[in-house]
């Protein structure tokens, strides 16, 4: 059940823009865009959680991508200026990560948090990011194909879901389990902790750049309130919750229904359509822990 789940929603989305969509064409290929790309996002939150740490920087990670694209993409092209960006995502995983994996739980997400902040204040003061009033960003390739951004956000979902599956699959995965349960005993058996959380760190920020700076180029502009927002991580954090965590199936779920739920609540409801939303995410946490892989368990028992 779960194997043919993992391949049949990739085979979804790479199928979407050939089916006969009509006049929802348009509309659902914009909203499977944002569901590729959050997706991607909680898959790489939730590789960072399996090592145990509570990341609260990932908004980070995406603006530093989503600004590094916007920046790059004008003088190097579309697919240098995506990869050069996330790499710089990836370059402050590693500064946050050298200074703060020895912290634990609440004290690294609050170190985490305080990275996200530094970094949208830099982005309001620099000049060359367009401070407080924005940086507009040119389209994939020029504009030449109105489905250029799409098929981008279905390479980083696909990049994203090959990373965890990877993570799940691999001996990574037990070293990424000793760190969660005990760093003492992980350390005894010889794992080497601060480099299996840099490492997954490091992994997690780069698709959570690759998402940013195709954000930026399908919205075709940048605000530090938006690429920065806390919100944006915290999305990360809930669609992994909601889906079931440590596993590439839960986020894989979980972004598919919430951010799909989001648009359609959107579209239907309009104004209100938050509180619809927050009501259903707090059922969910309440009545099903384990989120929707654990349902999934219960009905294959």
């Amino acid at each position: 059940m779960r194997r043919s789940l993992l391949l049949f929603l990739p085979f979804l989305f790479a199928l979407l823009p050939f089916l006969p969509l009509g006049v929802w064409r348009a509309f659902l290929l914009d909203a499977g865009l944002f569901v590729l790309l959050y997706t991607a996002l909680a898959l790489s939150w939730d590789l960072v959680a399996r090592t145990g740490q509570l990341s609260l920087a990932h908004g980070a990670f995406f603006g530093l991508g989503a600004y590094g694209a916007g920046l790059l993409v004008p003088h190097l092209g579309t697919l240098p200026g995506l990869v050069l960006g996330s790499l710089l995502a990836g370059l402050g995983a590693l500064v946050l990560g050298s200074v703060t994996l020895r912290l634990h739980g609440l004290y690294f997400a609050i170190a985490s948090l305080a990275f996200s902040e530094v970094l949208r204040t830099l982005a309001l003061k620099l000049p060359f990011t367009g401070g407080p009033i924005g940086l507009p960003v040119p389209p994939p390739f020029g504009g030449a194909s109105p489905w250029a951004a799409y098929y981008l956000a279905l390479a980083v979902f696909l990049l994203a879901l090959a990373l965890s599956l990877w993570a799940e699959w691999s001996p990574f995965r037990l070293a990424q389990a000793a760190c969660r349960q005990s760093e003492a005993v992980a350390r005894v058996l010889g794992v080497r902790v601060v480099r299996v959380k840099l490492w997954s760190l490091f992994l997690g920020s780069v698709v959570a750049g690759l998402a940013g700076g195709v954000y930026g180029m399908k919205t075709l502009f940048l605000s530090p309130y938006d690429a920065f927002s806390l919100a944006r991580a915290v999305e990360a954090l809930v669609i992994p919750i909601f889906g079931g965590l440590y596993t590439t199936l839960g986020p894989l779920l979980g972004g598919v229904a919430l951010v799909s739920l989001e648009q359609a609540l959107r579209l239907w409801i309009q104004e209100g359509y938050l509180v619809i939303y927050g009501a259903i995410l707090i059922l969910v946490i309440l009545f099903l822990p384990r989120g929707l892989v654990g349902v999934l368990g219960r009905r294959r028992g």
